[in-house]
């Protein structure tokens, strides 16, 4: 008994020391696993879609760069976590690996499937390594990233669409479904912005990487990506029919690789194609009537266009996705305005890429402004940019709040290097209006004709464009708005000065005085109502902390004075009227 005794306690000290052992490498591993380490420079996957049984099977290639400044040993990949990782190999020969959940809002999940894989050898800095991997399971309807931060379950499922299914297969990339690996720190939705500037980063990071995909399916439904064609086979199984298709998404830009399974019928013309629904072909040509109309106003702001727009119909209800030149949609948009509008984010796209968000984006929010303005006028155009404003305010308050009482303000996020869709969307669709209000627009459609993304490789590459097309300097501009984030300007009326001219009654010269209480300057226009006779308008640069003055002439002694139409986004917008006493 007392021999049985001593062997048990011996290999419950043994267990125990392996138990350390492990302890003490999963904490190594946590220790100096660098998850932003490592850029994820090409894919060349093989995926299997079975939409009868929601399965997903994938394998092939994967090459990574070492971007940080030192070795590093291990290497995170994540991927959904309803797919589970089969083998992972280098040279052909497996790794070892460990795989366990992480929570993040990167995946429609919640959370994914991550493998730290040990390396027998550190990479160097800048060197690379080849993956060969290989990765199953399904892909579900799931929301729960949004419901378990008190989304409805309905409103829920019809933003976190992606699934593959038998009646609808649609799958985004990262910041939907994980359905190829990626690698980085969590983000939560309950916490603001913070994964929409992790995915942002993300994006950035690999606007030039290449993805090379060959999607297998067992269906004769046709499939719809916002990747590039670039051949296909079909065959005959005795479970059916299966279609291969080879497509690139290269360079992967800042559109997650996206795919679409249905019941299509594609409508197919030189500046648009789409693939609708069963019995949804007025809805297509909606679409295609607006491209065919707005496309000759996009062309002359950006260009001829590069590619076709693509739009794809979605179930109704389901939340649209727009991927550069590709939309993910319903069609049963209200009214042919609204659709010229939305269809005008693609155009631009399709006309000029750039591997830089707050171009990319904010010049296609900018577009469909300019068709606002088209539609209806500059007041529509201005409306249309308000709701962009309240969220930047309080994006620009938080960024640059120290918390520390008389401390001078924190560094924002700089709208050259923006990864938050609030600064790589809003503010830059504003700043492009407001370059267009201070050069016109023949300077700066010149400036945008003339660039190339193979060209832009340093910052103020677009502020040289920009200045040689309108014969202007703008570096302090730039400097306010792109290069740097100084928040955003605060401007007020600080006197009002109305002279009557003689003899009498001739016009009435107003000096009117703004003074800038923000950190950023700007040029914004100067405005006095003078009836039915519309308004007298004059264009005013108040630098940041100063005053600035000018005059304006007006047929009587107005009654009020106004400063900004919306044109320019500010901190507070309450103060913008003076009135003045009778």
């Amino acid at each position: 008994m007392r021999g049985k005794l001593q062997i048990t306690n011996l290999k419950l000290k043994i267990f125990l020391c392996v138990l350390c052992v492990l302890c003490g490498e999963i904490s190594l591993h946590a220790a100096a696993l660098d998850r932003d380490a490592f850029t994820f420079t090409a894919y060349d996957l093989r995926a299997q879609v079975v939409p009868g049984d929601q399965t997903f099977e994938a394998r092939g290639h994967i090459t990574l760069r070492n971007d940080s400044p030192s070795p590093q040993r291990f290497i995170s990949l994540q991927i959904s976590s309803t797919l589970d990782w089969k083998s992972i190999k280098i040279a052909g020969k497996p790794v070892a690996y460990t795989t366990g959940s992480y929570n993040t809002d990167i995946d429609h999940t919640g959370s994914v499937s991550e493998a730290i894989v040990t390396l027998t050898k550190a990479i160097a800095p800048k060197s690379t390594v080849e993956l060969e991997i290989a990765y199953s399971g399904t892909i579900p309807s799931d929301a729960t990233r949004l419901t378990r931060i008190g989304a409805p379950a309905e409103t829920a499922a019809r933003a976190d669409w992606d699934q593959i299914g038998e009646a609808f297969t649609g799958v985004r990339g990262v910041g939907y479904v994980c359905w190829y690996p990626v690698a980085m720190n969590a983000a939560s939705l309950s916490d603001g912005s913070e994964v929409s500037a992790t995915l942002g980063a993300w994006k950035e990071r690999h606007a030039a990487s290449t993805f090379r995909l060959t999607l297998v399916v067992a269906s004769d439904n046709l499939v719809a990506t916002n990747g590039r064609l670039l051949g296909e086979k079909a065959r005959v199984t005795a479970d059916g029919p299966v279609h291969e298709r080879n497509y690139e998404f290269s360079p992967m830009g800042l559109a997650p690789p996206t795919f679409t399974i249905g019941d299509y019928t594609e409508l197919s013309r030189p500046a648009i194609n789409v693939m609708h629904l069963p019995g949804h072909q007025a809805g297509a040509q909606e679409y295609q009537l607006a491209a065919e109309k707005l496309l000759p106003t996009i062309s002359d702001w950006f260009g001829p266009p590069r590619e076709r727009v693509v739009v794809v119909e979605l179930p109704e209800g389901y939340a649209l996705f727009e991927s550069g030149a590709t939309l993910f949609t319903p069609l049963a948009v209200p009214g042919r305005q609204a659709v010229e509008v939305v269809i005008a984010h693609q155009l631009a796209h399709a006309c000029l890429n750039s591997p830089r968000l707050w171009i990319a984006e904010g010049l296609a929010h900018f577009a469909q402004a300019l068709v606002r303005e088209q539609q209806e006028g500059r007041k529509a155009a201005l409306a249309y940019l308000q709701p962009f404003l309240a969220p930047l305010a309080e994006a620009e308050r938080q960024a640059r709040s120290t918390g520390v009482a008389n401390s001078p303000p924190a560094e924002g996020e700089p709208l050259v290097r923006a990864t938050d869709e609030i600064y790589f969307r809003g503010k830059a669709m504003f700043v492009w209006w407001m370059l267009r209000d201070m050069v016109g627009n023949d300077a700066l459609q010149h400036a945008l004709h003339q660039y190339r993304a193979a060209d832009d490789k340093e910052p103020t590459y677009v502020q040289r464009l920009v200045e040689t097309a309108s014969h202007r300097k703008l570096e302090q501009f730039f400097d306010d708005w792109v290069y740097r984030d100084r928040g955003l300007p605060d401007f007020r009326i600080d006197s009002v000065f109305p002279r009557q001219t003689l003899p009498e009654p001739g016009p009435v010269i107003v000096t009117v005085t703004v003074q800038n209480d923000g950190d950023a300057g700007a040029e914004v226009p100067v405005i006095i109502p003078v009836g039915e006779k519309g308004e007298a308008v004059q264009r005013l640069q108040v630098p940041a902390h100063a005053k600035a003055s000018t005059r304006l002439e007006t047929p009587a002694i107005p009654a009020e004075v106004v400063v900004n139409d919306g044109s320019v986004p500010e901190s507070d917008v309450s103060n913008n009227v003076f009135t003045l006493k009778k």
